[in-house]
């Protein structure tokens, strides 16, 4: 039976309890296709290789720690998304997950549209050249600079999350003589099974307005008594790192039911339907994601058979895929500094990144794989925790894997699954300098966000 979310519980004590862990992989060699990006294989010397390039070359020209993302499998998989849903639905790539002007074009050459969430994220996406019409803006708490600057720029949606912000953005659409078109995150009050800190739909939680409390019909009532508004759909998004789509089935029905309340009330059947995104990858071979045929089969048919029940013409259904697109074309190369052999406990292998390029372990327990690529080995597996070097007892990277017991500083290692939210919540804690996002593909590699260095730290300190 598949899982239904990413494990993201309690942490674990200090010290596993025996039997905790599973045993060893049968090959501490391999590298499992499920986790890593499309191109990464081991070359005939055991090194492993990205895009026809080996990582010893990449760590010696780019240093370490480094992003290295495939762009041949971003490509193919942002494809693969917007073929499954074909021209009667729309794609966004949810950039919060990972956003840069390369990124950018790439979706603009693929046919994707994009989701940004902040006035970074939307400068980001203009200077790449992503037409505004084709971008949504949301969150939370909106400042009017970005309202005005959105509005300014011709966003193609907004999406509301409070009725101050509908009168906010009333006001700033009607000042700029434009009708804007907005859709209405709602909270449908469905629990997603994942970490409570990526679980979205629930209604205590700050996004969204509330369908049972009554506070989404009011917020439709607001829009459509406002001539600068354009209410174009209803918004959705469950939560994020979820493996079925059984929560969206439940989603969908009570979206479907607020569109039905809106047809009876107003006699307006909305054009549109956002069910978000928040579909999962695996990041250790035990996770069991599914395809994008395959969700945008499922979730097409719930959204049709919904409609149907409530004798609705059909909506577009637009979706926020980011994770599932960027998630697992890029990993993380780190160079292992000290090995620590804790008797009787585990053995402890600090490496020259951390908490500052991946705070996910830290921040909800989020597990990862790990495996040594710049060589193979025959040696027994040791059980590691995989750390990294700032000052924190947390600083943790792989809570628990295992790696070939000859292992030693200066060998490099790597955790797959790192191109969602590892560069976008990286830090500079400790002063640590962000590492840079190289892309690879076909024996070329470039880098499209650069290393920090010391002097940008310091053109920020004023003194």
């Amino acid at each position: 039976m598949s899982r239904s979310a990413h494990p993201a519980g309690p942490r674990h004590g200090d010290v596993l309890p025996e039997g905790h862990y599973q045993a060893p992989p049968a090959d501490l060699n391999a590298l499992d296709p499920k986790v890593w990006s499309r191109t990464v294989t081991r070359d005939a010397e055991g090194v492993a290789t990205v895009g026809g390039i080996d990582v010893k070359q990449l760590a010696a020209e780019f240093g370490t720690p480094a992003y290295l993302l495939d762009e041949e499998d971003f490509r193919s998989r942002a494809r693969a998304w917007r073929d499954a849903f074909g021209t009667d639905a729309d794609v966004y790539y949810a950039g919060k997950a990972f956003l840069s002007k390369a990124v950018v074009r790439w979706l603009h050459e693929e046919g994707l549209n994009l989701d940004v969430c902040s006035a970074g994220e939307l400068a980001v996406a203009l200077a790449a050249g992503m037409p505004s019409a084709r971008i949504a803006l949301h969150g939370n708490n909106k400042s009017v600079d970005e309202l005005e600057h959105a509005v300014k720029t011709g966003v193609g949606h907004i999406v509301v999350d409070s009725y101050e912000e509908i009168e906010r953005l009333a006001a700033i659409a009607a000042r700029q003589g434009v009708r804007q078109q907005v859709l209405i995150r709602i909270t449908v009050g469905v629990e997603a099974h994942t970490h409570e800190f990526i679980a979205t739909a629930h209604e205590d939680q700050k996004f969204g307005l509330s369908l049972t409390g009554g506070a989404a019909a009011e917020a439709v009532r607001r829009v459509l008594g406002h001539d600068s508004l354009e209410l174009r759909g209803i918004h959705s998004h469950i939560g994020s790192q979820i493996f079925d789509t059984a929560g969206f089935e439940v989603a969908a029905r009570r979206v479907v039911g607020l569109l039905a309340q809106i047809r009876d009330e107003h006699g307006v059947e909305l054009p549109e339907i956002d069910l978000g995104g928040g579909l999962g990858i695996a990041y250790t071979s035990d996770d069991d994601p599914r395809e994008p045929a395959e969700i945008a089969a499922a979730l097409a048919d719930i959204v049709r058979r919904e409609c149907a029940a409530a004798n609705l013409n059909a909506p577009r259904l637009c979706v926020e895929p980011g994770r599932a697109i960027v998630g697992p074309t890029a990993f993380t190369l780190y160079e292992v500094g000290t090995v620590k052999e804790l008797p009787g406990l585990r053995t402890y292998v600090s490496v020259d990144g951390g908490m500052s390029d991946n705070i996910r372990t830290a921040l909800y327990d989020a597990e990862y794989s790990v495996a040594l690529v710049s060589r193979t080995s025959d040696a027994e597996p040791m059980l590691v925790r995989v750390v990294g070097k700032h000052c924190e007892s947390g600083d943790i990277v792989v809570r628990d894997a295992f790696l070939p017991s000859d292992l030693a500083a200066g060998d490099l290692i790597a955790v797959p699954a790192t191109g969602a939210y590892c560069r976008s919540m990286a830090s500079n804690y400790n002063h640590a300098l962000r590492p840079p996002v190289v892309a690879v593909k076909d024996g070329a590699a470039r880098v499209i966000v650069r290393r920090e260095t010391e002097e940008d730290l310091l053109r920020l300190d004023i003194g």
